[in-house]
């Protein structure tokens, strides 16, 4: 439960940062068009990527003992730097998550924007396969459990902003309350970067 705990709260404040992709499901729910295909099709995407993170380290890790430390250092070392970003865009603020232009109109051509957003993003690739896939070591046990709690953290994620989007629209456009998750999520980063050093 622990190791699931801390692969959704990774999960889920890695996956909050604006971005197209959150825009996009967004858009898409407030204007109710195809939300659970939208919605299915990003979770399972970064459900995709995730268990290839998790896996792959995993076997890469039992075939070189030494890359376990070598990653988890790694892991913390990126996390500290990604909450120092997150504290840089609260004190500097301005941020807020805007819905642009008319959703995708058919079916196919929101899975399409969907998928491209998802995969074509180089950063999905650091933030799921390496980061999460690194951060898992730090319960070598365990480390399907903290990428099952990521996934849920991308399910539960896109879930709510696309059948929430009338509500947090408002919310997410006020550049006071980026300010607030953003500190939020730089604070979160540090502590899992802490969490990552002390099992070294």
């Amino acid at each position: 439960m622990t190791a699931a705990l801390g692969g959704f709260a990774l999960g889920l404040s890695l996956i909050l940062a604006i971005g197209a992709q959150n825009a996009f499901v967004l858009r898409q729910g407030i204007l109710r068009a195809h939300v659970p295909l939208v919605v299915l099709t990003c979770a399972l995407s970064d459900a995709i990527l995730i268990i290839v993170g998790v896996s792959g380290f995993g076997r890469l890790a039992e075939a070189a003992p030494w890359l376990r430390p070598v990653l988890t250092a790694g892991g913390a070392l990126f996390l500290f730097v990604y909450g120092a970003m997150r504290f840089r865009a609260a004190w500097r603020g301005g941020d807020v998550l805007t819905v642009r232009g008319p959703g995708a109109g058919s079916a196919r051509a929101a899975i399409a924007t969907c998928l491209a957003l998802t995969w074509l993003n180089p950063h999905v690739y650091l933030d799921t396969v390496v980061l999460i896939g690194a951060a898992a070591q730090r319960w070598p046990e365990q480390h399907f459990a903290f990428g099952a709690g990521a996934v849920a953290a991308s399910f539960v994620w896109f879930t709510a902003l696309g059948y929430g989007a009338r509500v947090l629209a408002p919310v997410l456009a006020r550049p006071g309350a980026w300010r607030v998750l953003e500190a939020g999520i730089g604070t979160l980063m540090w502590v899992l970067a802490a969490g990552l050093l002390w099992s070294l």
